[in-house]
């Protein structure tokens, strides 16, 4: 697990993806709280689950460079989720993360980031990658604030042209 100030991080099992393919409110009681509204609400991150849940469950190794569910401490609610596109290569890793619209604009993203920085960090990471749609939007504002620099637009083979975001450990 990754603690912050507000939140924990749990990394993913096979049982979480198993009790998510059933339902988000089972989910949430595995993990012993309950779930905000629309915490997962992007249908790709819907989609996305049952693969994530596919590959931890082939590669149980990966649990602690995979996916985490953001739970806020004080209010016993899952909140959101994110976590690493996979171990590190070569001294990279890339991050990712997402909200509940009600806990949005209060620094939480901020701090599952610099969270996941600070676990990447201790783990000899050289760098940390992270990408966003092209266009200033409320996740860019969170990776300037961290130090991110945008390098800039890349395509993606699945979600097109992207702005890549970098952060070198300084």
């Amino acid at each position: 697990m990754i603690a912050t100030a507000r939140l924990r991080l749990i990394p993913a099992t096979a049982a979480h993806f198993e009790a998510l393919a059933e339902s988000e409110a089972r989910l949430a009681a595995a993990l012993g709280v309950t779930a905000a509204e629309e915490w997962l609400e992007f249908d790709a991150a819907r989609a996305a689950m049952a693969q994530a849940g596919e590959f931890l469950a082939e590669h149980p190794e990966a649990a602690r460079w995979w996916t985490y569910w953001f739970v806020h401490a004080a209010d016993a609610r899952l909140i959101g989720l994110g976590g690493f596109k996979g171990a590190p290569a070569e001294g990279v890793v890339e991050i990712g993360y997402a909200l509940a619209p009600a806990y949005r604009a209060q620094g939480l993203a901020s701090e599952a980031a610099e969270g996941m920085i600070a676990f990447a960090r201790a783990h000899a990471v050289e760098r940390i990658l992270a990408h966003t749609l092209p266009e200033a939007n409320r996740s860019t504002a969170v990776l300037e604030r961290l130090g991110f620099a945008c390098e800039g637009a890349v395509v993606d083979p699945e979600d097109g042209v992207i702005w890549r975001w970098s952060l070198a450990r300084g």
